[in-house]
């Protein structure tokens, strides 16, 4: 079998961290994209990646380019195109700045890769994989963003250091939109199926969620633009997933069609992903106040997605 192709959105810091996991997991073949004015800065860091590649023995080719032509029938894609945050900036202040790059994109994508999966990674997140699917017509099963795994990631690591256990054996889940009201899970939260309750008192716990849900402004504010390392992380352990037909369940941002009671856009939930994309929705039982958090996070998701609705 030829190499699997895989196709990155944005050479930036996010763009770069993922064509360096994608090689080194030996996923496939990488084109790192970007526009006109930065195709030299992508085939600049392909090609460091290609020369670091020889360490560990990564056969994977990496190509830099601003030609659509070189994504021609991608099998995944990673979207990062857009501006990052900067300190003192919600997600939602990006909407009408990245709206018109998500929709170049889409158009793009349409044309040149029909039978990607797409994962997109760029914000405000869940209005531009509303977007991007409107755009392009794929099937829901084949677009997702990329939330849940990174926001249940940073819960999961913040368990882990408060709890004094490994990171390994939390089990940690992050329902809703990747915003401020964001849902994760105190039902759900075990550490190899013992309750977390048992491990961390209700003050710290609390604590913990809302450092959760400020976690990518928290690294803004640290670094003066938004995190990489994670993300990029995370969006791989997606890709991965639907290319090694994995059924992982995982959190991501999943177009809802009566699930949870909510139908028409897209929100973080448990999926299954393997070689078919999004697979499945898994629908857990939320406590009462879990519901009533989902209601507000969805709110939140559904004013940002009128708001994209409005510009058409």
């Amino acid at each position: 079998m030829k190499r699997k192709k895989i196709g990155l959105i944005g050479a930036g810091n996010i763009g770069g961290e993922l064509a360096n996991l994608a090689v080194t997991k030996q996923l496939g073949d990488v084109v790192l994209y970007d526009i006109a004015a930065k195709e030299d800065f992508a085939k600049g860091k392909a090609l460091d990646l290609e020369q670091g590649s020889t360490q560990s023995g990564a056969d994977s080719r990496v190509i830099g380019s601003s030609n659509w032509e070189d994504l021609a029938g991608a099998d995944v894609l990673i979207i990062t195109a857009g501006v990052p945050r900067k300190p003192g900036q919600s997600r939602d202040d990006l909407v009408g700045i990245n709206l018109p790059i998500i929709r170049n994109v889409a158009e793009n994508a349409k044309k040149y890769c029909p039978g990607a999966f797409s994962i997109i990674v760029s914000n405000p997140l869940d209005a531009m994989v509303y977007e991007y699917h409107r755009v392009t017509g794929f099937d829901k099963s084949m677009v997702s963003g990329m939330a849940g795994v990174l926001d249940s990631a940073r819960f999961s690591l913040f368990l882990a250091r408060e709890a004094g256990q490994s990171v390994k054996d939390i089990r940690a889940t992050v329902l809703g939109g990747h915003g401020d009201d964001m849902v994760p899970v105190l039902s759900h939260t075990t550490v190899n199926g013992v309750p977390i309750t048992q491990f961390i008192a209700k003050d710290k716990l609390d604590a913990i969620i809302a450092r959760t849900r400020n976690g990518g402004g928290e690294i803004v504010k640290l670094m003066g633009t938004s995190a990489y390392y994670a993300p990029a992380a995370s969006a791989i352990t997606m890709a991965e997933a639907y290319l090694n037909d994995e059924k992982r369940l995982l959190p991501a941002a999943a177009y809802l069609d009566g699930q949870y009671g909510y139908s028409g856009f897209f929100i973080g939930v448990p999926t299954i992903i393997g070689g078919g994309g999004i697979e499945k929705i898994i629908e857990l039982s939320l406590t009462e106040e879990e519901k009533v958090a989902l209601q507000k996070s969805v709110d939140s998701v559904q004013g940002v997605v009128d708001v994209v609705k409005k510009s058409i």
